[in-house]
């Protein structure tokens, strides 16, 4: 009798322990796993701000202002002698993330990609001499800082001088530019083209024209100019331009929070001089067009 109640006590104890392990191994295995749908419990390690709070301003990282650019296209954003990252655009942000107390990350980007990389919050702005016109309704954008034109470049010993003269003649332009956007326009111009050609960038399409592999680039006239003052007057511009345009910086979509900081800083560096002497310091001259 006393040898069936000592083993009757053994298994109560090893039952209530085998209990005791199964719950705790339940309370780990739900601690670890992600919140469900509705579920009032949080499945990050630590506090998180919500997109758009006051602390981190709509930034993706708190406290860190990523910028999205394109890496070939000077002097907006490119890669310096130095081989490090450069340009009048990332001067300017570098300006209002130290105004706003954000660190500066400097993203470059396939142009390509830039909304896979604004939606996916890879990067908190595009901001790289990034066209208003034709997708006010695609981002949520700054006022313009700067106004440009869409312009042809050809060699300068080309017979090339007017829009007419294009006919027949290869044409290049970066692929998902403003000036590919602004050349859909014109159905009727670029069916005159004995080739339409597209580039990853305006580097390669100015290495392609420079080669005689094509006759003319489509591109933005500021960053038009910068290359033929660096190449030493080989190609130039045709005087009839292709589209007018304007700068700004674009956010993702609803993102008012974080462009509304930015924009301050924008007209507090038009206020205070800051903007126009960025400006001097790349092109000679304020070309810029906040507060003006």
């Amino acid at each position: 009798m006393k040898k069936k109640l000592i083993a009757m006590m053994a298994m109560a104890v090893l039952a209530t322990g085998l209990a005791a392990c199964s719950s705790n191994e339940a309370d780990i295995t739900n601690a670890n796993a992600p919140a469900s749908a509705g579920s009032s419990v949080s499945a990050s390690a630590g506090p998180s701000e919500s997109a758009g709070s006051s602390t981190n301003m709509g930034t993706g990282v708190e406290g860190v202002l990523t910028i999205g650019f394109d890496q070939d296209f000077p002097p907006m954003g490119f890669i310096g002698e130095d081989g490090e990252f450069t340009g009048f655009d990332l001067d300017l942000a570098g300006e209002v993330a130290e105004r706003l107390g954000l660190e500066l990350k400097l993203q470059p980007i396939a142009w390509d990609s830039k909304d896979m990389e604004l939606e996916s919050k890879n990067i908190d702005c595009i901001w790289n001499g990034f066209t208003i016109n034709k997708r006010e309704d695609d981002y949520t954008w700054t006022t313009p800082y700067m106004a440009n034109n869409q312009v042809f470049v050809v060699k300068a010993d080309s017979n090339i001088k007017s829009l007419a003269d294009l006919a027949g003649k290869t044409v290049v332009v970066q692929v998902d530019s403003s000036a590919e956007a602004a050349l859909k326009d014109k159905p009727e111009l670029v069916g005159t083209f004995g080739d339409y050609m597209t580039a990853a960038n305006y580097n390669t399409a100015l290495m392609d024209l420079e080669a005689g592999a094509v006759d003319a680039v489509a591109m933005d006239d500021i960053v038009a100019s910068y290359q033929i003052e660096k190449r030493g007057g080989q190609f130039v511009v045709l005087e009839e331009s292709l589209a007018a345009e304007d700068y700004g910086v674009g956010f993702l979509l609803g993102n008012e929070t974080l462009r509304d900081q930015v924009q301050s800083a924008l007209e507090e560096m038009a206020a205070d001089g800051k903007l126009a002497e960025i400006s001097n310091k790349w092109f000679g001259k304020d070309i810029t067009t906040i507060g003006k």
